[in-house]
């Protein structure tokens, strides 16, 4: 397990992060979310061990990870950029992780090289953004560590690479109780991935939910009425409404079947429940807690 406790980091006059707090359970996908700035980067950085938080602290299980190699050594940090040295090729980088990471695993490092179809003996730095990625996740995945810590890592995947990822993460994860932690801009990104996820915003946790817990208290419908429908006198708690001629699309805090209920006393032409993304979750509950999602999200 990670746990931040009252995490604070500033660099001079920014502060990046301000008294964050949260435990990523073992063994689960845990999904960070949110603008440009918002402290993601700077959260993963503290939870390898590269940076000394300012004030709280962060535990790997019940052991501050800063300054503690044998920490460190259990957790892999993935930056949003692979770092190597100039000429270095995906061999040279296994040599050095192998030196590194007492438990780097070949035979799994070669399993993959076949399974991305990578060269080995080619410069990092002629392969493309994509090929990168893939060959860092190739790498990260080889070190066999407790901990992942992904920065943006599907960005630039293709989507064939993209799920080969996603399937190896969940290989890991049942194989060796792997603890995964995702960076990203992209809710949609995670939809499928994460058993929980965090919105940062200012460098605070705004919101965080499992994604079970998510789902639940919210419905998407959609519906067509005859008459134009005085959305007040429907009893329902609607948190967003887009029209477009006849069809009218809400999002409603409360149950499906007391939605549609409410909504067939007005004897619509139709009325239906429709599958709701994670991005219109998150605005369901950002909005239920009095936040404004335009200024979060963008």
């Amino acid at each position: 397990m990670i746990e931040a406790i009252g995490i604070t980091k500033r660099f001079g006059s920014l502060t990046a992060l301000d008294g964050l707090s949260t435990r990523v359970p073992e063994g689960s996908i845990y999904g960070l979310v949110g603008p440009n700035g918002s402290g993601k980067s700077t959260l993963l950085r503290l939870m390898a061990g590269v940076y000394r938080p300012d004030a709280g602290q962060l535990l790997l299980g019940k052991e501050p990870i800063f300054g503690d190699p044998a920490a460190k050594g259990r957790v892999f940090f993935l930056p949003d950029d692979l770092w190597a040295p100039q000429g270095a090729t995906l061999e040279e980088m296994a040599r050095f992780y192998a030196g590194v990471y007492p438990a780097f695993h070949w035979e799994e490092y070669r399993r993959l090289l076949e399974l991305f179809q990578a060269d080995p003996k080619k410069r990092l730095s002629a392969l493309s953004k994509g090929l990168r990625r893939q060959a860092a996740m190739l790498l990260a995945l080889s070190c066999r560590t407790p901990c992942l810590l992904l920065d943006e890592v599907f960005d630039g995947l293709d989507p064939v690479a993209r799920r080969k990822v996603k399937k190896l993460l969940y290989q890991e994860i049942d194989a060796r109780g792997v603890t995964v932690v995702i960076s990203s801009h992209d809710l949609r990104e995670l939809e499928d991935l994460c058993d929980r996820v965090a919105l940062l915003h200012r460098g605070q946790i705004r919101l965080e939910r499992g994604l079970d817990e998510l789902k639940q208290g919210f419905c998407k419908v959609q519906a067509a009425f005859r008459q134009p429908v005085d959305w007040g006198e429907t009893g329902l708690d609607i948190l967003e409404r887009q029209q477009q001629g006849d069809l009218a699309s809400l999002l409603v805090r409360g149950g499906v079947e007391e939605t549609l209920a409410a909504l067939e006393r007005h004897q619509p032409l139709f009325a239906q429940a429709v599958p709701m993304t994670l991005e219109e979750i998150f605005i369901g509950e950002m909005e239920a807690a009095g936040y404004d999602c335009n200024d979060i999200l963008s």
